[in-house]
């Protein structure tokens, strides 16, 4: 939904700097950085997100009995959808608690419930895998994962693939450059910079 990608540049949710890159946590130099816990200031950008989400949800994963967001970012998002869909809602931290019974999921998941985990986006899909191996872990028939927004990086599609498990994303970085190039937040010669560095980001660089 190139709308969605359009509202993330208005309020600044994503941010475009093929000229002054930023550095990931992980060392990687990236034009882009994302920040859609922004969008949970903006009522009518979260509730785009949240019934555009559920519609998705409802055509992917029909089956879905409980809606599970990832800790932090997706937590809210995924409450947003559970009240659409008129589902249970669980979270997942990223670690179990280091008090009382150690929980890593909060909420009621009833034994083989089947599970959509909602996160905020995808960059190789690492952090909300590892929520999908708690899940699992509780008894949870985990059955997709939901997102804002994906890099479209390739390792993504590979670490899903290699657990058996699809996603699905409200837009991506194709359709934002192709918003930030309508609406004229970078320049034509700025495109090619863009999409070389979803090609090969360990190998990227702005010289």
């Amino acid at each position: 939904m190139k709308e969605i990608a359009k509202d993330l540049l208005k309020i600044k949710a994503v941010k475009l700097s093929p000229n002054k890159p930023f550095t990931w946590a992980s060392g990687i130099k990236s034009p882009i950085y994302c920040d859609n816990r922004l969008t949970i200031s903006y009522p009518e950008i979260r509730k785009q997100i949240a019934q555009g989400l559920a519609a998705q949800i409802k055509a992917e994963f029909p089956d879905v009995e409980v809606i599970g967001g990832v800790a932090t970012a997706g937590i809210p998002h995924a409450a947003w959808v559970a009240d659409e869909l008129g589902l249970p809602l669980i979270y997942v931290r990223s670690k179990p608690k280091d008090h009382g019974r150690g929980k890593q999921i909060e909420g009621v998941l009833p034994a083989h419930a089947k599970t959509v985990l909602i996160d905020d986006l995808l960059s190789t899909g690492g952090s909300v895998l590892k929520a999908v191996q708690a899940a699992q872990n509780e008894g949870a028939d985990v059955i997709g994962v939901g997102a804002i927004f994906s890099y479209q990086l390739s390792a993504v599609s590979a670490n899903f693939k290699q657990v058996g498990l699809s996603f699905t994303t409200l837009t991506n970085y194709s359709e934002l450059l192709e918003a930030a190039t309508e609406e004229n937040y970078i320049a034509e010669d700025q495109l090619e910079t863009l999409k070389k560095w979803r090609k090969a980001p360990e190998k990227w660089n702005n010289d």
